[in-house]
């Protein structure tokens, strides 16, 4: 028994890698229309590519870096330690890369936005 797509038929299936068959080959566009084509991105966009923003990466900058720790941390976080920001990392199922990055801050610290935290994070790695 074939497992395949219910939503297609086999004819379809077929359609479809045959239009796909010249993009994947060739690496670029192939379509004439330029509505056809994906919108490529542009220089502001955060890096998607390259795999999720990680305080331990070199390409990491701290723009980066609290962008998502304020995502991940919202903002009835602050003002708080390390280890308060921790228990909120956790809670909240964030990657163990920030808590980790979290975990090397001195305890004592205070951080009252983001983007002090951002930058305490990348000067401690």
């Amino acid at each position: 028994m074939e497992r395949g797509s219910a939503r297609m038929s086999a004819h379809r299936d077929d359609e479809m890698k045959q239009e796909l068959r010249s993009l994947l080959t060739s690496g670029h566009p192939t379509r004439t229309e330029e509505w056809h084509d994906p919108e490529p991105t542009a220089e502001d966009d955060p890096e998607v590519a390259g795999g999720p923003v990680a305080p331990g990466r070199s390409a990491a900058s701290v723009e980066t870096v609290r962008l998502e720790l304020a995502r991940l941390l919202g903002r009835t976080s602050f003002p708080a330690g390390p280890r308060e920001l921790i228990g909120v990392l956790r809670d909240r199922h964030a990657p163990d890369v920030f808590v980790e990055a979290l975990e090397r801050l001195p305890h004592e610290a205070r951080y009252t936005t983001a983007h002090q935290l951002a930058e305490a994070v990348v000067r401690a790695r």
